[in-house]
């Protein structure tokens, strides 16, 4: 549509038609917004966030059941209460650990140990992530997790027999892997 008005299910797919859509309704848009948001920044965020989401709701507007700017409206209204259910989760969050000690150096010397002894696990991840998940999940429970293949095929609701044919052609993948070292990675490679 060339035409000077864009309707809201065309803008999701003509990016002419979401300019002249964002152009006819900013002005909407913003004043929505900053009457709710008083931090610039915010309200910038927001803005960018509902023109986003009309964009992936473009497909809901109806005509029927009111104008587009009713419905942008609708989705400036659930962006911002997106934002704030958001918000409120972290500050939640931030409250129940705002009361924790800070780490000493000798807990972050620890962790520190504890990264480094972690290492071949990583690496092992790391590799492990070009498996079939199939065979990557049974792989990861035994040789990360340290359980044994009767835990972990339980774990994944398979038989023991499936697990033990998973696991083989998982380690038989990884063996041919040269940046992993087979004898330093976890146990449960060998």
């Amino acid at each position: 549509m060339r035409g000077s008005d864009a309707s809201p299910a065309e803008v999701a797919t003509d990016p002419e038609a979401f300019e002249r859509f964002y152009r006819r309704h900013i002005e909407v848009v913003t004043r929505f917004v900053t009457r709710r948001v008083d931090d610039p920044h915010l309200v910038a965020d927001l803005v960018a966030d509902v023109f986003v989401a009309v964009i992936d709701s473009a497909h809901t507007y109806r005509a029927d059941r009111g104008t587009e700017v009713e419905w942008l409206h609708g989705v400036a209204r659930n962006t911002l209460g997106a934002y704030r259910r958001h918000a409120a989760r972290q500050q939640r969050l931030e409250h129940r650990i705002a009361g924790r000690r800070l780490l000493d150096p000798d807990d972050v010397s620890r962790l520190e140990d504890r990264i480094d002894a972690e290492r071949p696990a990583r690496r092992l991840l790391a590799a492990m992530a070009g498996l079939p998940p199939s065979e990557r999940a049974v792989l990861e429970l035994v040789a990360i997790d340290e359980l044994t293949v009767g835990e972990a095929a339980a774990v994944l609701g398979i038989r023991q027999n499936t697990a033990r044919v998973r696991l083989h052609r998982a380690r038989r993948s990884l063996r041919g892997n040269a940046d992993l070292d087979l004898t330093v990675a976890v146990e449960g490679l060998r």
